[in-house]
């Protein structure tokens, strides 16, 4: 496994992968001493890119090659996540019932917290039946901070 780490306005993420795709992304909690492999492999390189280019507003999809790795119901959540459409939001719920399941809601919710490749797969865009943020493994205000980003207008403020 290769790594790469991007300083983004929310903390340092690093990105790891292999000829096979790009199997995690997440942001560093900890100031640790970055370690970057040699050779890196053309989807984590793209990965860097394309991460790159969202946080400048330049992107709205990605598509470098992924290769997460978790169980077939993850795997299945995640596939619906990456239906949510940038500067829109969906909820537990209507993933649940997207999956074929409405009673699935805690399921769907641990497998989103489980999402191995942060922002790619966007987590971010899941909100509450009622609206509110829930919960975010990166974080609520990197939460936040992400929809605002996404959201139609400048001026325009998802919460």
């Amino acid at each position: 496994m290769k790594t790469t780490y991007l300083k983004t306005p929310l903390g340092t993420a690093s990105i790891k992968g292999n000829n096979d795709g790009v199997s995690e992304i997440k942001i560093q909690e900890k100031n640790i001493e970055f370690q970057e492999s040699q050779e890196l492999p053309e989807c984590v390189l793209q990965a860097k890119t394309q991460l790159q280019e969202y946080f400048l507003k330049r992107r709205k999809y990605f598509d470098f090659k992924m290769n997460p790795e978790g169980t077939p119901f993850q795997k299945k959540v995640w596939k619906a996540l990456l239906e949510i459409p940038f500067g829109k939001t969906s909820s537990y719920m209507e993933l649940s019932k997207k999956l074929g399941d409405p009673k699935a809601i805690r399921a769907v919710a641990s497998a989103n917290g489980k999402n191995p490749l942060w922002i790619v797969v966007p987590c971010h865009r899941v909100i509450g039946s009622d609206g509110s943020l829930t919960g975010y493994a990166g974080g609520l205000h990197r939460k936040k901070w992400l929809l605002e980003l996404e959201s139609p207008s400048p001026q325009q403020s998802l919460f």
